[in-house]
């Protein structure tokens, strides 16, 4: 699910989110509304991007929602992965936007992600400009609260979201990470195959060119990781490196040698075991949250059928994304 390069069979478009249903964008702005997905595509100097927009029930621009930007993985769509999650229902219990761009067959075969591959792993270029585009653009034209955008990622989309948001750190307040990798993991087909089977190299020097790459943007990215236990596609030792990555890039932005890892917390949920760690600052609060699901394949914890690549048990992934989120707005420029 992280990488593909061969073809693959269409299996046809899937239907709307059962969840929701559909109203013009344009009806919406500036009124209370039900909630619904819209449809828009997005230009760019790289190409063009469709994606799915959910709008809240009693939507209002002026009162600046939050929103969260979600990657799907290979051989996903936009559809698929809100099913799958569920989280047009967080977003009306909540009342956050949700942004789904799409990854065509005609940019890779099985619609992943091209999180391996140089042309698309810096700013200015690729899919991290077209993905931090569409971001800025929806964010603007739907009044979203600047300091409550946040992004994520399933599987090659976790891969992709580490990368848009070091090339993008001012345009996100935080970061979660499902099934993925490390930031710039791999830079070829070759290296990608063997990092999913093995994990990275040296996860505290790719923390190190990352913080590198920020450049003058630099700061610390909250970031939640969650992986299973089980997983046979992406090896769970690629979210013990995201996450050790991570820790070093935040501790490089807050000026620290590292930050501070709890004791793991352990418990249970939906007939699987959890074990849950925290590198924190010096203040206590947490940076890197990673969550290890025990019995978990390569799959959304805690999701639901009607998507792929999901497992109803487990953790609620998308409930404890979106609490993350919560606690982690950007914080006040001084």
């Amino acid at each position: 699910m992280a990488i593909a390069t061969g073809a693959c069979a269409s299996a046809g478009p899937h239907p709307s989110p059962p969840d929701a249903g559909r109203s013009s964008a344009t009806e919406r702005r500036g009124a209370s509304v039900e909630g619904g997905w819209t449809d828009g595509t997005y230009p760019d100097a790289a190409g063009s991007r469709r994606y799915k927009l959910y709008l809240p029930g009693g939507y209002d621009a002026s009162r600046r929602h939050p929103l969260v930007v979600l990657l799907h993985g290979c051989t996903q769509d936009p559809d698929d992965v809100a099913r799958g999650t569920r989280i047009a229902t967080h977003a009306e219990r909540e009342g956050f936007l949700v942004l789904l761009p799409e990854q065509p067959a005609s940019a890779n075969p099985k619609k992943c992600w091209n999180w391996y591959d140089p042309a698309h792993q810096a700013r200015g270029a690729g899919e991290p400009a077209l993905i931090a585009g569409m971001t800025e653009q929806v964010a603007r034209e739907h009044g979203v609260d600047p300091a409550r955008v946040h992004l994520a990622g399933i599987s090659a989309g976790a891969g992709m979201a580490s990368l848009v948001a070091v090339a993008y750190p001012e345009r996100y307040a935080s970061l979660a990470l499902h099934s993925g990798l490390a930031w710039r993991a791999a830079t070829d087909v070759m290296g990608a195959l063997g990092v999913m089977a093995k994990g990275s190299a040296d996860p505290d020097s790719l923390g190190a060119a990352a913080h590198a790459a920020m450049g003058s943007r630099a700061r610390p990215i909250p970031v939640l990781v969650v992986h299973g236990g089980k997983d046979a596609v992406v090896n769970p030792a690629n979210g013990a490196h995201a996450a050790r990555q991570w820790a070093a890039t935040n501790a490089r932005a807050l000026g620290v040698p590292s930050l501070r890892a709890s004791v793991p917390v352990s418990g249970a949920e939906g007939g699987y075991g959890w074990m849950r760690t925290c590198r924190a600052h010096a203040e206590g609060r947490c940076v890197v949250e990673e969550w290890v699901v025990t019995e978990l394949g390569h799959a959304w914890s805690g999701g639901s059928h009607e998507g792929t690549f999901t497992d109803e048990r487990g953790l609620d992934a998308t409930r404890e994304m979106v609490r993350f989120f919560r606690e982690h707005p950007m914080p006040e420029r001084r």
